[in-house]
């Protein structure tokens, strides 16, 4: 079947999914002309940081149309959601929120801690919006732990809002479900339509993204099987994963399929996770990352953030060095945001940026 034809099946299968309008679509698709002549390849950048709706925008804000539509839907007052102090998730949700009449609650866990003034980076951003916000002490450096103890602050807290006579409608981490994942199917149909449109370009052999939870990922996975799109997806593994991660995406994408009546099962052999850029961990940047976060800045004037985009273009750059990538290739870098990051506490920034 012809690409057009699956395109217009795919909006076909949209009409009935409730979702609110939040962002600015399609997101600009263009050429990195210095990188691309520095690197002898044709490198091109999707600009999901510019999603809108205020100026910190991100892959996030395409999930939460669908995830605050299905809120809207079942009539919910509040969102409760999770992520770490600097979640670029938690921040987008609270502007989201704000956006639709619907009031947010995020429990973050401080996998850095944050200093004792005024609040930097996204918990700013969490503040101006007056989201509730709880923050969840990491003294062990176990982020798991944490986690679970926000999720029973969570419910506790869920519970009183119930019987007050509230209702809520809670967002997994990083919006990594199937609703969630929706975002990014339609995103690869905005994706399909720029392509058409673009003159000279018939498709790209590589796409480059960060992933952490893997909502976006499994999005991206499930877009690709609806589409049938034979270019190589790279996810870069940022730091979060977990033994059985590949399977719970596969299984995401499945998921998400599902929602829009296709029946498609996705398997975890049929992608692979780049888990060679995660540096030191999560929120933690590596030599590498802060090396591709300036290159890119001082080539094409664009921000990455340290902890999710920053890893994922230090991929992507090594791999162009090394020949992974072949000369004249035509690769896309999906920027899913997180400049915020920048304005953060000084370990998740870290100095070499600024040497």
């Amino acid at each position: 079947m012809e690409k057009d034809q699956l395109l217009e099946q795919a909006y076909n299968l949209f009409e009935n999914i409730p979702r609110e309008s939040l962002g600015f679509f399609p997101t600009p698709l263009h050429r990195l002309n210095n990188i691309s002549e520095r690197y002898k390849a044709e490198v091109w950048i999707k600009r999901d940081d510019l999603t809108g709706p205020s100026i910190f925008g991100g892959n996030k804000t395409r999930k939460l149309e669908y995830l605050l539509g299905r809120a809207k839907q079942q009539g919910n007052d509040y969102v409760i959601t999770y992520g770490a102090t600097q979640s670029n998730h938690a921040m987008q949700t609270a502007i989201a929120c704000r956006k639709v009449g619907l009031k947010a609650i995020l429990y973050l866990v401080a996998v850095v801690p944050p200093g004792k003034g005024r609040p930097l980076g996204n918990l700013l951003l969490d503040r101006i919006m007056d989201a509730e916000v709880h923050i969840e002490p990491c003294p062990s450096g176990d982020a798991g732990e944490a986690m679970e103890k926000a999720r029973s602050a969570a419910a506790v807290r869920m519970q009183e809002l119930e019987k007050e006579g509230s209702s809520c409608y809670e967002i997994p981490t990083g919006g990594a479900n199937d609703t969630g994942s929706l975002g990014y199917v339609r995103a690869l149909m905005e994706l399909r339509e720029q392509i058409r449109q673009q003159p000279g370009l018939n498709g790209f052999d590589h796409v480059y993204q960060a992933t952490g939870s893997g909502g976006t990922l499994a999005g991206l996975l499930a877009g690709k099987e609806l589409l049938k799109e034979d270019y190589e997806l790279v996810p870069v593994e940022v730091g979060l994963l977990k033994p059985g991660f590949k399977e719970n995406v596969a299984a995401l994408a499945g998921a998400a399929l599902g929602l829009l009546g296709n029946k498609s099962v996705l398997e975890a052999e049929s992608f692979m996770i780049e888990e060679n850029f995660t540096g030191p961990g999560y929120e933690m940047p590596s030599v590498e990352s802060s090396s591709a976060l300036k290159e890119l800045a001082l080539a094409e004037g664009i921000l990455v953030g340290p902890v999710y985009t920053a890893k994922a273009f230090a991929a992507l750059l090594a791999h162009l060095q090394s020949g992974k990538i072949k000369k004249n290739s035509r690769v896309l870098f999906w920027h899913t945001g997180g400049a915020s990051e920048l304005f953060a506490e000084a370990q998740i920034t870290g100095d070499d940026i600024i040497r």
